[in-house]
């Protein structure tokens, strides 16, 4: 029976880069069942939100997705798309592979880390007080004085409830994936109530696998330092919201860039599979940008959905594409003005080569 799965083009150059991924999924010869849903700011016009509720009813309906990139539009008072398919599926793990991949120009060639980072709480929940409102000046006075009157005000809360399942979530991960080590990141010296209590229960979890897999944790700060000396020496991270935001993208640009980096939001009853770069608006039409990170999405979501085989045949026809360095966009050659390199379209032709040999 074909899965049936949601597919999101997005914006900008969204529709070109999911043609030509969805071309190479269907090529590893899963069945798939596209339930092609519009959203982003090309929809605006028509349905007075980048997210037509139609979207949430499909993703809901078949329990998988995968999304192009979408834009946020600036100035109009809609949240981002992404933020708003989190808090409305309950998508509470991010979740992003950082591996290199052998003809991608990158300092590093000892690298394979996995980012868990938790999606719904910390600074990224939105409890926020402009300066001067009542809530504002109520929070300055329970400060006593360590805060300065004329400062807006942002909430950072961190549960029992949700740091147990994102850190059992990487914990499963591990196990299930032959994972060796999870190493938890926070900043507890200084935020010993909040960030404390991350590690306080990430300890509890890891009570939970021991024997299976190693545990340990790292200050974020020291952990940065850490991943740029020898990221060899880690697998996989998690980390609260705003640390597993930043952390992702240094640890793609460990592995060349946001366009080698896929991406999965994932909750109890549902999962979105999106690469984790913009929408790239300049370059839409141009058959120019990088296909992979929203092919590896697709890998992913392979595996979420229990086709094991066909992902591992189409990582190693992006890896065999990658390594020849021939059929390759522009970013992904010694020179970004080679004439050599080729469109968006053309990669996906060439991993669907691969897939054919």
């Amino acid at each position: 029976m074909a899965h049936k799965v949601t597919l999101i083009p997005g914006d900008g150059t969204g529709p070109e880069i999911v043609a030509a991924g969805r071309r190479v999924l269907d090529a590893t010869g899963v069945a798939i069942d596209w339930d092609v849903q519009e959203a982003g700011v090309d929809v605006m016009e028509k349905h007075g939100t980048p997210l037509p509720p139609e979207v949430l009813e499909s993703i809901r309906r078949n329990k998988v997705a995968l999304k192009g990139p979408i834009t946020t539009p600036i100035g109009t008072g809609f949240r981002s798309v992404n933020v708003a398919l989190r808090q409305e599926l309950g998508l509470y793990a991010c979740l992003r592979p950082c591996k290199y991949y052998p003809g991608i120009r990158s300092k590093y060639t000892d690298v394979d880390l996995v980012v868990v980072r938790e999606n719904t709480e910390d600074l990224y929940a939105g409890v926020e007080f402009d300066l001067g409102t009542p809530e504002a000046d109520q929070v300055i006075a329970l400060g006593k004085g360590r805060i300065r009157p004329d400062s807006a005000i942002s909430i950072k809360p961190i549960s029992v409830t949700g740091t147990r399942q994102i850190v059992r979530f990487a914990f499963d991960y591990a196990v299930r994936y032959g994972r060796k080590k999870v190493t938890a990141v926070a900043k507890a010296n200084i935020m010993k109530f909040t960030d404390g209590l991350f590690y306080r229960v990430a300890r509890e979890v890891a009570e939970e696998y021991s024997g299976k897999v190693e545990y340990e944790e790292r200050l974020v700060d020291n952990m940065c330092m850490q991943l740029v000396q020898k990221p060899e020496l880690y697998d996989v991270l998690v980390m609260p919201n705003l640390y597993g935001d930043i952390l992702s993208d240094l640890c793609a640009g460990l592995v060349g860039g946001l366009g080698v980096a896929p991406g999965a939001n994932i909750g109890p009853d549902v999962a979105v599979f999106e690469p984790t770069h913009g929408s790239a608006p300049r370059y839409k039409g141009q058959n120019k940008v990088n296909p992979t990170a929203f092919i590896l999405s697709g890998m992913l979501m392979l595996r979420h959905l229990g086709e094991e085989d066909a992902a591992n045949r189409l990582e190693r026809a992006v890896a065999a594409v990658i390594a020849e360095g021939k059929d390759v966009t522009y970013d992904m050659k010694p020179n970004r003005d080679d004439p050599t390199a080729v469109g968006t379209a053309e990669m996906a032709d060439a991993i669907i080569r691969k897939l054919e040999e």
